[in-house]
């Protein structure tokens, strides 16, 4: 597999978030990682949010924040990425559980301007424009960046969810 796009830089938005053990450490450790991963520069980080959980699952706080990166991965090699910075951190994707409680959980939501529907690899993140614990980090970092397909900017569909 070639991890390369080519030499351009395409800007990318992540979610992150944890609920179980030093969850600030855990991400803290995430963002590290993400900034260390060769083909990855620039990387802003939102402020660390404690929110509630989402789904019928009875679990601990979340802490969840944003980041925004420039990278010459593919949107594929970059959804690997963060998926083994997640099993580093303990996190098995493999249970087949959603909405529980989790050491890590990284999210490839924007791949620039891209629209993606792969087998594993949805870009926009299907659900981003529902989940405030997703928008209002990533409004802080880009407000104004447009959600492909949906017509309205990170800080527009943040506010849509207040009407």
């Amino acid at each position: 597999m070639n991890d390369a796009v080519d030499n351009t830089w395409t800007e990318c938005a992540i979610a992150m978030g944890s609920n179980l053990g030093d969850r600030e450490g855990r991400l803290r450790g995430a963002v590290e990682a993400i900034a260390s991963t060769p083909g990855v520069r620039n990387v802003r980080v939102s402020s660390f949010h404690e929110t509630e959980p989402v789904g019928p699952i009875t679990q601990g706080l979340f802490i969840n924040a944003a980041a925004i990166i420039e990278t010459t991965l593919s949107a594929r090699a970059l959804l690997e990425r963060l998926h083994e910075i997640e099993r580093t951190h303990g996190r098995e994707r493999s249970d087949g559980q959603r909405w529980g409680p989790r050491t890590l959980d990284l999210d490839l939501l924007l791949y620039a301007d891209a629209k993606i529907n792969e087998p594993g690899l949805t870009v926009p993140h299907p659900r981003m424009h529902e989940r405030r614990f997703v928008l209002a980090p990533l409004a802080e970092l880009v407000p104004s960046w447009p959600v492909p397909h949906k017509g309205q900017t990170i800080g527009g569909l943040l506010a849509s969810l207040d009407a």
